[in-house]
């Protein structure tokens, strides 16, 4: 949308994604997606051909309750300088080049795992991947959110997911490739010596300035005052406490305060059941086509040929429709089409054999589905979110996103072993009516569209903590 509330032409929505924040982003999305599918759906698929039973390889997307739950260090990102680098690199930057290369190290790691001596080893190494992942996406989604205004987020988000998606591709197809022809050993190692583009990346961008607005700049007085009442307390005791307060108590109250209590429950409901029906049928999807029928080269293939393309249109669809229509419609797509997409994985479950056709079908529907899904996602937590408490309050929007998925997600192993694939892809697809329900319910607010800001009017002042 324009300043003035009129849509943009379908060119001047398109342009935008040559600036250079917007394409830095394609990079920084690569980095944050290439461990997504090595620790869940690509790790299911060597785990299942190593024989591992569905119900184990459910409880082990447990893993991913990590990435829920990274809003209890979130507060460390945001705040704390990590020696040395902070004065190289500053705060976002030493942090994304920290968790990056924890991410080569512990790919490195999985990589010379066995399935067949016991899945602790596995587990254990998917954990630590998924804790330097998940504190990368912390830092990765505040560099992005203070790099550009508001009205280029939807665009900063489509080019991150562009990069998102296609490192998705690159841990899911690309490492079924190199395993069904070098071993697995040999793709895990390849995926490590990828991570490399995100360090890059994070040593040619620059760091971001931060902006606080006036009135958050006062809640920061919220700390002062607890300063000054506690100063008989060990000094200890103060710093943690004022610590606590300003990067915690302070993002959580900014938020209520810009959007009034009953509204940002509703969209906290709405965060945290919009992606239901994506994680729930994540780990499941790999075991399914396995199960099916379907060889690594076939799975590999279709998805590296269809999904990749299909899934960029997807991004860039979301991201013209963000700008031309706003939120609120990129928001009703996305639902829409995930439902639409596990549909078709419980049609081709009915199905009595593998056909090439219905893979391809069903994938280039559900890679168009997550594209516009996730850019859609991504910009309306953007728009929630105060650049002073960046990292914070982002963290926590994707935390709440991810929980109750995740928690699901482990379930589901369990679920078709006791109902089998057809009804458990119907079980995920009817996984997304209550996010409707909740975009109908917020649709008059305003707040799919960014406007529904209740401390309004006050003018930004510069701060100088970087």
């Amino acid at each position: 949308m324009t300043t003035d509330g009129r849509p943009r032409g379908w060119w001047q929505a398109l342009r935008i994604y040559g600036q250079a924040r917007v394409l830095s982003m394609l990079f920084l999305g690569f980095s944050a997606g290439l461990p997504f599918y090595l620790v869940f759906q690509t790790l299911s698929a060597w785990l299942r051909q190593a024989g591992i039973e569905r119900a184990t390889i459910g409880m082990l997307a447990w893993v991913g309750l990590v990435y829920a739950v990274k809003f209890l260090w979130s507060p460390v990102v945001d705040r704390a300088r990590i020696p040395l680098l902070f004065a190289w690199l500053g705060r976002r930057r030493s942090w994304m080049l920290v968790a990056q290369a924890g991410i080569a190290l512990g790919l490195v790691n999985l990589a010379t795992s066995d399935p067949s001596t016991g899945v602790l080893q596995i587990a254990l190494g998917a954990l630590f991947l998924a804790f330097c992942s998940a504190t990368q996406d912390i830092a990765v989604d505040a560099w992005r959110i203070e790099s550009a205004p508001v009205e280029m987020q939807g665009a900063m988000a489509a080019a991150y997911q562009i990069g998102y998606r296609a490192a998705l591709i690159t841990g899911g197809a690309g490492a079924l490739s190199i395993a069904a022809g070098y071993g697995w050993t040999a793709s895990y190692m390849t995926m490590a010596a990828l991570a490399g583009v995100g360090i890059v990346t994070t040593l040619l961008v620059r760091e971001p300035p931060a902006d606080v607005s006036r009135d958050t700049a006062e809640r920061e007085a919220r700390v002062v005052d607890w300063l000054e009442r506690k100063a008989h307390w060990p000094g200890s005791l103060r710093e943690f406490g004022a610590t606590f307060i300003g990067a915690v108590i302070c993002p959580l109250v900014d938020f209520f305060a810009r959007y009034g209590g009953r509204i940002a429950i509703l969209t906290l409901l709405l965060v945290g059941s919009y992606r239901l029906t994506e994680f729930t049928m994540g780990s499941m999807a790999n075991p399914f086509y396995i199960d099916h029928g379907y060889t690594l080269i076939q799975i590999a293939t279709i998805v590296k040929a269809i999904g990749l393309p299909i899934s960029m249109l997807g991004v860039v669809v979301g991201g013209a429709v963000i700008a031309r229509f706003g939120l609120r419609r990129a928001l009703f797509l996305g639902s829409g089409l995930v439902m639409l997409s596990n549909l078709g994985f419980s049609l081709l479950a009915t199905t009595g054999s593998p056909t090439v056709i219905g893979l391809a079908l069903v994938n280039s529907l559900d890679s168009l589905a997550q594209g516009v899904h996730g850019t859609a996602l991504i910009a309306f937590l953007s728009s929630l979110t105060s650049t002073r408490y960046t990292a914070t309050q982002y963290a926590l929007f994707s935390s709440l996103y991810a929980l109750p998925g995740k928690l699901l997600e482990g379930t589901s192993g369990f679920v078709v072993d006791a109902i089998g694939y057809p009804v458990f892809f119907t079980y995920t697809a009817a996984l997304s009516i209550p996010g409707l329900l909740l975009l109908v319910w917020l649709m008059r607010t305003g707040i799919l569209d960014g406007h529904a800001v209740v401390a309004a009017g006050k003018a930004p002042v510069k701060s100088d903590d970087r």
